[in-house]
């Protein structure tokens, strides 16, 4: 009766495009933040690290990772605060918080103070990774989510894009054999990394005018008892009687969770910590699978293959361009092909050409080679775990613990994400390029088998359905 009910629903649904794009777009602006104050230290990373005389492998992973700790912090602290607080509020404060550590990052001069605002950058990136895909999911159509979700990524991936075209405008042309001094005493060394840094302040102050006027997730509205206020905003949404549907069923399982405890006692419960260990997984693979580390430490990679900084500055922008594009074509691909099958592709792909990649270096090939073979690897990721691990992580956790799951899930990618940065520098001395890729692909092969065997299919579904689904198998069912 209930799954008739919901068909007659659905084939009767009539959403307002306009305002769930207008809403969604909003929220993503979190992801386009998120992802330019991720990436822009990559094209500033010669011009700061020669400013402050960083000469040390420990310094330089420290400067390009400590961001992520922030990260952390951020992530865990949104958990807590967007249960209680709403997810509205906690994307106003992000874009707070990356105005404000933008501007004060750009214009420190002394290490110390850079380290202590790129942190504070650091939690702003944190409550938005958290917090913007939650917020879309919840306010999504089941048929549109996976594409909605994935428009979080393609605001991440445009943020990037922005950070590498604006890097490589502001920076002057570095002479191929500029030494760290000549690099220190030009104009780049002294005001272009600040500026780079600075620029995020103008899309900062748009993204918080624009939160201030979306509304309320409506499934954080029931949750805090407000049902009106939800049935107002899911009305707007999808007209009346899909508001009735939709209240009745986040109501059903919100009423049951409550019998069960608290967000955080019922993630310990065995079948939620079951699906807790499949966002945990999916959250490192996606940092683990290696693609960051072109994005943030391009420079090594690339001048390891032969290039100057002024040709790097112009790589980085060519691999945006093509994190770009493979963005756009998995936004067409998954709400029809399901999430499953673009992570497997995802995974042997990255593999493959981490594996190549390695190879290449071994044989001691430079430049055109190194370039495509990084392009393949971005290729793959951005069309398959880049997105598909955000939109799994906004959606396999049932609606009053989502909050606390995906602070943990994202909190455990933070992780990753500095254990990356941070190890790279010494893991490239030590294996040299082709032992660390090698590596990468290895984690790669890894999560193919974790993917295959754990990971459901959560395709056209809403949330209510994907947790009786998960939360309903029987112990030891994945």
């Amino acid at each position: 009766m209930a799954s008739r009910a919901a068909s007659r629903t659905k084939e009767g649904e009539r959403f307002n495009a306009a305002y769930v794009l207008t809403i969604a777009s909003a929220g993503a602006l979190g992801g386009l933040l998120f992802g330019y104050d991720w990436v822009v230290i990559g094209g500033a990373k010669p011009f700061y690290e020669s400013y402050f005389r960083l000469t040390s492998e420990e310094l330089i992973g420290w400067a390009n990772s400590c961001a992520l700790i922030g990260c952390l912090f951020g992530s865990c602290l949104s958990g807590g605060l967007s249960d209680r607080l709403g997810r509205k509020k906690l994307l106003i404060l992000s874009a707070i918080l990356f105005g404000i550590s933008s501007v004060l990052t750009g214009w420190a001069f002394t290490f110390s103070f850079f380290i202590v605002w790129r942190i504070i950058g650091g939690v702003a990136i944190g409550m938005a990774s958290n917090v913007s895909p939650t917020y879309i999911a919840e306010i999504s159509p089941a048929s549109w989510r996976g594409r909605l979700v994935a428009a979080n990524q393609l605001m991440i991936v445009i943020g990037v894009l922005l950070a590498q075209i604006v890097n490589w405008l502001i920076a002057e042309r570095v002479p191929q054999n500029a030494t760290a001094e000549m690099i220190r005493v030009s104009w780049n060394g002294q005001y272009a990394w600040r500026w780079m840094f600075t620029v995020i302040a103008v899309p900062a102050m748009v993204f918080f005018v624009t939160a201030l006027f979306i509304p309320e997730s409506p499934r954080w509205l029931v949750a805090t008892g407000d049902s009106v206020g939800a049935r107002l905003v899911l009305a707007r949404i999808g007209g009346e009687p899909y508001a009735q549907h939709t209240l009745s069923e986040i109501g059903g399982t919100l009423e049951t969770e409550a019998q069960t405890g608290s967000a955080w006692q019922q993630l310990l419960s065995p079948r939620i910590l079951k699906i807790l260990v499949i966002g945990v997984a999916l959250a490192v693979l996606q940092q683990w699978s290696g693609i960051n580390i072109i994005f943030n430490y391009a420079e090594e990679v690339y001048r390891e293959a032969g290039y100057g900084v002024s040709g790097v500055l112009f790589n980085i922008v060519i691999t945006g361009a093509v994190n770009l594009l493979f963005t756009l074509i998995a936004f067409g691909l998954i709400d029809r092909f399901g999430r499953r099958a673009l992570m497997l592709f995802g995974c042997a792909g990255i593999a493959l050409s981490h594996t190549v990649l390695g190879f290449t270096y071994r044989m001691g090939l430079k430049g055109l080679p190194i370039l495509l073979l990084t392009l393949c690897a971005i290729g793959f990721y951005a069309l398959t775990l880049a997105p598909v691990t955000w939109v799994l992580i906004s959606e396999i956790f049932p609606n009053r613990v989502r909050g606390a799951a995906v602070s943990v899930s994202v909190s455990a990618l933070w992780i990753a994400s500095f254990l990356l940065a941070f190890s790279f520098p010494m893991l490239n001395k030590d294996l040299g390029s082709a032992g660390t890729f090698w590596s990468y692909a290895g984690i790669c092969l890894l999560g193919f088998l974790f993917v295959y065997w754990r990971v459901p299919e959560t395709q056209g579904k809403t949330l209510e359905q994907i947790e009786r689904d998960l939360t309903g198998r029987p112990a030891g069912a994945w």
